[in-house]
């Protein structure tokens, strides 16, 4: 499937302000299911975009504007390409968790981060998860996605900073939360789980359905992936239930929210402002992906 993006964010401050520096994650990864064909950023008033890679393999553009200004606009546009993932086939039993050579490699991703911190009883509702699963880690982690259906989407619910533990007490929240959650249960069963930041081409979050029009307004979205040894990630959307497929769009991945915030900076003046966020995709061709290194050689193309 062939996907365009429009991100946009406008902030419209109080008074004028100035010395305004920003990082932007809004550049949707290449990876094994999905290929970035075209990506621009510009803002208003006009700043020189650099960018980088930052330490979790995550595109990051930065832009200043030094003047004085009374809004800021930041549009990003991207076109990519994605496929439906391949799914864990083999049972892989859960003493392949203890490979020292694994464990070692998947660290960050099984210890508690800012977000994804949790009580003995989220840790005693894992495990009654795991137990009843089979000996298989896939099979384990999608017992843990099948466990978070109990949950309510709400949206608008919760903010960034909710924990893991108000999140599993109130029995909802957004996508975010429950991707935080569902990182938490895997985390502490032994199994590396990092957090997903992207976009799902849907009207519904809740329900992750596709629609009949080839243009939706979209919100970012967000899901987990859990390791499993030999083999790779494997991605699931607890917040609505399925697997993910060829309409979701990853920008970025990390051990919770922090590490893929879309948009942060600061700047000097009167903190005072409205904030605008609109996301819109366009499905552009039902096609298969074809050769992942050719998505990168047009990326290249487009850079040039």
């Amino acid at each position: 499937m062939r996907l365009d993006i429009r991100y946009l964010t406008r902030f419209r401050y109080a008074a004028p302000v100035s010395e305004s520096q920003n990082e932007l994650r809004a550049c949707p990864a290449t990876d094994h299911r999905q290929a970035l064909v075209h990506y621009h950023v510009t803002t208003e008033p006009a700043s020189r975009v650099a960018s980088y890679v930052d330490y979790w393999g995550t595109r990051v553009d930065t832009f200043g504007v030094r003047e004085r200004h009374p809004e800021l606009e930041v549009v990003a546009e991207a076109t990519v390409e994605t496929q439906v993932p391949v799914r864990p086939q083999l049972p892989v039993p859960t003493a392949a968790l203890g490979d020292e050579r694994f464990h070692d490699t998947h660290l960050e991703f099984l210890q508690p981060s800012p977000h994804v911190r949790w009580s003995a009883e989220v840790a005693r509702a894992a495990r009654q998860v795991a137990a009843a699963a089979d000996d298989d880690v896939a099979a384990i982690a999608q017992a843990v996605h099948d466990r978070l259906a109990e949950f309510e989407y709400r949206p608008g619910s919760t903010e960034v900073g909710v924990s893991v533990d108000e999140v599993f007490a109130s029995g909802g929240g957004v996508c975010q939360d429950f991707a935080h959650l569902a990182a938490a249960m895997l985390r502490d069963l032994g199994i590396p789980a990092r957090y997903v930041s992207g976009y799902l081409f849907t009207a519904d979050d809740a329900t992750g359905e596709d629609v009949g029009d080839d243009e939706v307004e979209v919100e970012t979205h967000a899901w987990v992936e859990a390791a499993i040894p030999g083999w790779g990630w494997f991605a699931l959307d607890p917040t609505n239930q399925q697997h993910v497929g060829e309409r979701h769009v990853t920008i970025g991945r990390g051990r919770d929210y922090d590490d893929v915030s879309p948009l942060r900076g600061v700047f000097v003046g009167d903190q005072r402002h409205a904030l605008e966020v609109s996301v819109s995709m366009r499905r552009l061709a039902l096609a298969p992906l074809g050769d992942v290194g050719r998505g990168r050689s047009l990326q290249q193309q487009q850079q040039q």
